[in-house]
């Protein structure tokens, strides 16, 4: 992977259309910002129960976004990403209709996990409350099938999102069959989405358990011999990710966003500093996703609070998630938990621009302490351009996270990149990219509680950020390069 800024994004969110409109976007108002792009699924359809992650078929292009040979031609000028979605499939895929249909005569019997396939001999109470869960209720799903028999599916998700068996047969041709069809078009990541769900054990939490790591292992080689290198996606216990780090190419760094909101909301850089030194390095760092904020990535061990304490405290954690709402003027409040469907326990339904209060320079020193970690930045589409909650979309689907996935036009597109805060963003991208210290050795170094000092040098250059936490002010000094200052003029510094 490129050691330069990544951009996440949904193809027709932010084109306005279809993957020749975004390829023209990123070579003309996006020219030189991206060295990827991650592109949130793309398959065939775009627009189901959970905006793409529930494909009817994960090996066709939806077509009103054009076909496989426009995600080639957009690698000849960016890397491309992909999900692998492992856990699940559709119920409308042709897979599970064939199923449905023809039940235990289907080819496709045990491709789809059943209660009965995890518990044969039943489950007890206390095995169904073993299993870990990130939204209410339990992963089952009681349906009749087309040819009248009755079946408890495993649902982890929704109804809609049949998990899979990936150790069945057609399981692990099915998925092989997806990294073949992504290495043809010369994909060159791909992110396992929901993997951590993807191996059930009756009595176990079915949640990353060593039978887990083992397929992420397996899952991993597989794709190394395409050519292709893996993102895992896993919000859980911090030092469950430094764990997962060792075994795979890369994870996303989850941890940062909330503790860069803690760092200001608390106006110390505590347990930013903390994660700082224990971090992996081989991660991406986000501060936005197309999912909610995480904030289970720094709290307790779900498991085990009173002897796996988190990054921060639990009452802190609790008025980190108060502070959102407020600094969102109580927008984020009605995207989140109860108030809208998609019910993640663990997430905060926000743009990381609304989190921040829509603070310019506080948001931009966020930005340059993502880009002066370790790692590879990726900039969610919505927090490039400085988005907005988008209550108008809220309203219309109910859907939690959709707050934080708005719909751009190439109107609406240029209007946000003339916004000051935008071009700024831009500015540091480019910095990030290009400036010779970011390919050498990076340094936290010593400051009080409320300050952050990272730098980065690589022979006679160097690049070093500076922020104070408690006046939401800092700079970033370049060698070769004037200073660039955030909350103060330019005069005062």
């Amino acid at each position: 992977m490129k050691n330069q800024v990544q951009l996440i994004t949904y193809v027709d969110r932010l084109s306005g259309g279809d993957l020749k409109a975004l390829h023209s976007l990123l070579k003309q108002e996006l020219a030189g910002l991206f060295g990827g792009v991650h592109l949130l699924p793309f398959y065939d359809p775009i627009d189901g129960s959970d905006a793409g992650f529930d494909p009817i078929d994960h090996t066709q292009v939806d077509s009103r976004l054009g076909t496989w040979a426009d995600i080639k031609a957009l690698t000849t000028d960016v890397d491309v990403m992909a999900d692998v979605i492992v856990n699940h499939m559709s119920s409308e895929s042709p897979q599970f209709k064939d199923f449905s249909a023809k039940g235990s005569a289907s080819p496709y019997n045990g491709l789809f996990l059943t209660m009965e396939a995890v518990f044969p001999k039943g489950a007890t109470e206390k095995d169904l409350l073993a299993i870990y869960r990130p939204r209410p209720g339990l992963p089952f799903t009681f349906t009749t099938l087309k040819n009248g028999e009755k079946r408890i599916l495993w649902t982890t998700f929704t109804p809609q999102q049949v998990d899979i068996d990936v150790r069945h047969p057609a399981g692990a041709a099915y998925l092989h069959g997806i990294l073949q069809t992504l290495a043809e078009s010369q994909v060159k990541m791909v992110r396992l989405d929901a993997v951590g769900y993807a191996i059930k054990k009756a009595g176990a939490s079915c949640f990353m358990m060593p039978e887990t790591y083992a397929f992420i292992d397996e899952f991993a080689n597989q794709a190394r011999g395409f050519g292709i290198e893996v993102l895992v996606e896993i919000h859980s216990y911090y030092r469950t990710q430094i764990e997962i780090a060792k075994r795979v190419d890369w994870v996303y760094d989850f941890a940062l966003p909330p503790l860069v909101l803690h760092a200001f909301a608390f106006k110390t850089a505590r347990a930013l500093k903390e994660w700082v030194r224990i971090r992996p390095n081989n991660a991406l760092t986000v501060l936005d996703t197309h999912d909610g904020i995480g904030i289970i990535d720094i709290g307790a061990d779900s498991a085990d609070r009173a002897g796996k304490p988190g990054l921060v405290p639990p009452a802190e954690l609790d008025r980190l998630v108060e502070t959102i709402h407020e600094n969102s003027r109580g927008e984020s409040r009605k995207a989140t938990g109860a108030a809208a469907s998609n019910l993640d326990l663990y997430q905060v339904n926000c743009t990381f621009y609304d989190a921040m209060a829509r603070d310019d320079a506080r948001y931009l020193l966020a930005r340059a302490i993502q880009f002066f970690l370790p790692g590879v930045p990726q900039v969610y589409y919505v927090g490039l351009l400085a988005g907005e909650n988008d209550m108008d979309l809220l309203e219309r689907t109910r859907v939690g996270r959709d707050i934080n996935r708005e719909y751009f036009t190439p109107d609406t597109v240029r209007a946000a990149m003339a916004k000051p805060v935008v071009q700024a963003l831009c500015d540091l991208i480019r910095l990030r990219n290009t400036h010779p210290a970011f390919n050498g050795q990076f340094e936290l170094l010593e400051s009080a509680n409320n300050q952050l000092a990272l730098r980065w040098t690589a022979g006679e250059h160097s690049a070093t950020l500076t922020v104070d936490l408690a006046g939401g002010t800092g700079q970033v000094q370049a060698s070769g390069q004037a200073p660039r200052v955030f909350g103060v003029t330019a005069a005062a510094a």
